[in-house]
């Protein structure tokens, strides 16, 4: 059977599946203020069969698996239709993580040997997705090919593109043909006075447009071919980047806009804004949100729809889990010296363990959950994690790049973000400038949950009014923060201590990567 054809038979029931969508709590094409309950925190029990398949190993579009799976992305597409004031590509980069950078360019060809080899390397990397460090739709011709031969080779593995949407609507077959179940639409405005302000330009038919004519052509095709995305049975994804002062207000209409289309979920992100991107935003002082402004936008937006929250803004080229990058350990020199043979079975037995641990970690979620029934308090605080991914608490505090933020209430826990850090351990020495740019990071949180803790960051965090919580060390987040939780509720209530509100806290820039 040909790709097309499995394609036509995998989404014979697509209306039945987008109504079961619809019908869902809310979540779907008919719009509506109901919350939808099929985005990022959702589990199998909230999904219609067909999406929970589409999403269970997905960690761009389900909270639960990030924990798990992991992604990569390949370069293939350096050019671009429109321009950003807060996106400068670059090339042959290793020293920043963020869209539009990468280390070095691949062909179709080299693309198609480097999934295959970070995919027998990487038992849970599930998805291939397209993301630049241009538009994946300026250049359709790498794009395609590039999906055409992972679809030959590594059929398991789910394909995935990121668009500007610009070119969107001329390519909606060929997304079909090619079963690209995922795509992402940055979609930033749906005023072009607003967009104007974003955008210098596009090129769109052989002509360069610009200012409101050029936001307006942008923001009719974006929303075009999203709606022509979900009469498909396509998921998508809808990101928007905070630009505080321009568009931070009206993203609640864009929310609205995109939910009624029928978008599955909604990443709201900070703007990345430092001087030394070379950003127009970055040059000109265009400030980024602070992390309570993005946490109240995202909470504001999230009556409408789920929200993502554990976006990581990657680089066009990265591999492995949300939060690391291995992409160093897969450049083309190694990949092309690489004896690379595909073992799709020992990647699936892998991925079933996988799914055991899931289930034995939700299942201790709830048993917490249980002993916090009938707790009754407004209090609702937030936590870091210090996390190496399945869901636990298991990294160093001083080894950690970035920590989980989980929002602790009597419902239970939430996850609600991440914080990128600078390292505090550099050759087993903690620097104590690094402490305190974590300390600003995580200064909305009353704890810290670390696998380990020296002394000294113990009796700063203690200083600075975040408890460190260590006695958790290596079992599941969840059930760990709940615990911790009932334990704060009843200090409170007895009159040990006094709940307090944390003040902001800051978003790092565009923290470093990995060399290694």
């Amino acid at each position: 059977m040909d790709v097309s054809a499995q394609h036509d038979a995998s989404n014979s029931n697509v209306g039945e599946i987008m109504q079961a969508i619809a019908e869902h709590k809310g979540c779907g094409t008919t719009g509506g203020s109901g919350k939808a309950s099929c985005g990022s925190s959702a589990g199998q029990g909230d999904l219609p069969t067909e999406i929970w398949e589409k999403v269970k190993n997905h960690p761009c579009y389900s909270e639960e698996a990030h924990h798990h799976y992991a992604r990569m992305h390949v370069a293939v597409a350096p050019a671009c239709n429109i321009q950003c004031n807060y996106c400068n590509r670059k090339y042959d980069c290793a020293n920043e993580s963020r869209p539009g950078v990468v280390s070095e360019k691949l062909t179709p060809e080299q693309a198609a040997k480097k999934v295959l080899a970070v995919a027998s390397t990487i038992p849970q990397m599930t998805v291939l997705g397209i993301a630049g460090p241009g538009d994946p739709l300026a250049n359709p011709e790498k794009t395609f090919k590039t999906f055409e031969l992972i679809s030959q080779t590594a059929p398991d593995i789910k394909l995935c593109l990121s668009t500007n949407g610009l070119a969107l609507p001329d390519h909606i077959d060929a997304i079909a043909k090619f079963n690209v179940d995922h795509v992402t639409i940055t979609i930033n405005m749906v005023d072009p006075e607003i967009g104007a302000k974003i955008y210098p330009w596009i090129f769109y038919k052989h002509k360069r447009y610009t200012g409101y004519e050029a936001a307006k052509i942008l923001t009719d095709r974006q929303l075009q071919g999203l709606e022509m995305l979900t009469e498909r049975g396509i998921l998508c994804k809808i990101n928007s980047v905070m630009i505080p002062g321009i568009n931070d207000q009206h993203l609640v209409e864009v929310n609205r806009a995109v939910k009624s289309r029928g978008a599955f979920l909604h990443n709201i992100m900070p703007l990345i804004s430092a001087p030394e991107h070379g950003t127009v935003f970055g040059l000109n002082g265009q400030r980024g949100p602070s992390a309570q402004e993005l946490k109240a936008l995202q909470d504001s937006c999230e009556g409408e729809m789920n929200m993502m929250r554990h976006c990581r803004q990657c680089r066009a080229d990265a591999v492995g889990l949300l939060g690391e990058d291995r992409s160093a350990e897969f450049t083309t020199e190694k990949i092309m010296a690489m004896e690379v043979k595909y073992d799709s079975e020992t990647r699936k037995a892998y991925q079933e363990k996988v799914e055991e641990e899931r289930v034995a970690k939700v299942a201790a979620k709830q048993e917490e959950l249980a002993e916090l029934a009938g707790a009754s308090s407004d209090i609702k605080v937030l936590v870091a994690v210090a996390t190496k991914g399945s869901g636990l608490i298991n990294e160093h505090f001083g080894h950690a790049k970035e920590f989980q933020v989980y929002e602790l209430s009597t419902a239970g826990a939430k996850f609600v973000g991440h914080r990128r850090v600078d390292l505090y351990c550099h050759g087993g020495y903690g620097e104590e400038d690094s402490l305190e740019t974590i300390i600003r990071a995580i200064n909305d949180c009353h704890a810290v949950f670390v696998a380990k803790i020296g002394g000294c960051p113990k009796a700063d965090l203690i200083k600075a009014g975040i408890e460190p919580v260590d006695q958790f060390a290596h079992e599941y987040i969840e059930k760990s923060a709940i615990a911790w939780f009932r334990a704060y509720l009843d200090k409170v209530n007895s009159g040990e201590i006094t709940h307090v509100e944390r003040g902001d806290a800051a978003i790092r820039q565009g923290a470093l990567i990995s060399a290694a």
